[in-house]
């Protein structure tokens, strides 16, 4: 064998030790992202909406290492919705991370005290306390408080009004995307509205919470006020009740902040 051949045969094998070493750390960079803390997220979905919204985070934190799985709450009672919930966290192969917006931190409020939720994360989200509903959070809103466009009752669920839907629900959402949001909307149920957390799970379990001012469904107040009240850690976002859908990476982000804090706090 020349002493040319020799020397080619020992520089691709340095270049291939090379790659291989890049293309092993490029893999553990991303995994890192979930390997530092809990690595099951769960995501609920809150009223008039479904679990599609999630679309955006869910990619986000699949990039990132994470197993995500979306519950797909039918609104119609509390009591329901908390067992769809209690279904996929059984599913689960290890602690998980929580998430509820809107109507659906009222659901991960009272299903996070499974044995398997180690950390919750509310989005723009409602936060009972023990003995309070939904109808209640909602009853008395403050002097100057956008109204949310929520028509009549019909057989016993609501819907927002499609025209005010954008404006009310989701104005930083494209309105390609936000005309899909009303046209798509999922029946509320009363009984959803009006279902009591009997066991609050944030009084025992470490939560964060996303607040977006710009809100027009949950005035941005009383969600500093409900965050406050339930010790929740707090970071604020620019974007309407939609937030969850127009800015993702700044949902994902928290979450893997709580994912991350939870696994440290138990070591």
């Amino acid at each position: 064998m020349s002493k040319t051949t020799k020397a080619r045969r020992a520089v691709f094998s340095v270049l291939l030790i090379i790659a291989l070493v890049l293309g092993y750390q490029e893999v553990s960079m991303s995994q890192a992202k979930a390997s530092g803390g809990i690595k099951n997220v769960v995501l609920v979905h809150g009223g008039f909406v479904d679990g599609s919204g999630w679309q955006g985070v869910y990619d986000t934190l699949k990039k990132d290492g994470y197993t995500v799985s979306i519950v797909q709450n039918p609104t119609i009672s509390l009591a329901d919705d908390v067992a769809v919930t209690r279904r996929i966290l059984a599913a689960q192969d290890g602690p998980a991370i929580l998430v509820g917006h809107s109507y659906g931190r009222v659901v991960i409020t009272e299903a996070g005290n499974d044995v398997k939720v180690a950390g919750l994360v509310y989005i723009a989200a409602f936060a009972p306390d023990k003995g309070e509903a939904v109808s209640a959070l909602i009853k008395n809103p403050p002097p100057g408080a956008p109204v949310p466009p929520i028509l009549p009752p019909q057989d016993g669920f609501l819907l927002l009004d499609r025209t005010k839907f954008r404006a009310s629900f989701a104005a930083d959402v494209s309105a390609d995307a936000a005309a899909f949001m009303a046209d798509s909307q999922v029946p509320w149920g009363l009984e959803a509205l009006n279902g009591a957390v009997t066991d609050p799970a944030w009084t025992t379990k470490p939560s964060w919470y996303l607040v977006s001012t710009d809100d027009k469904m949950i005035p941005p107040d009383a969600q500093r006020a409900m965050s406050k009240r339930a010790g929740s850690t707090v970071v604020e976002a620019k974007g309407s009740h939609a937030v969850y859908v127009s800015q993702p990476r700044a949902v994902a982000d928290l979450i893997a902040k709580a994912a991350n804090a939870v696994a440290v706090a138990t070591r």
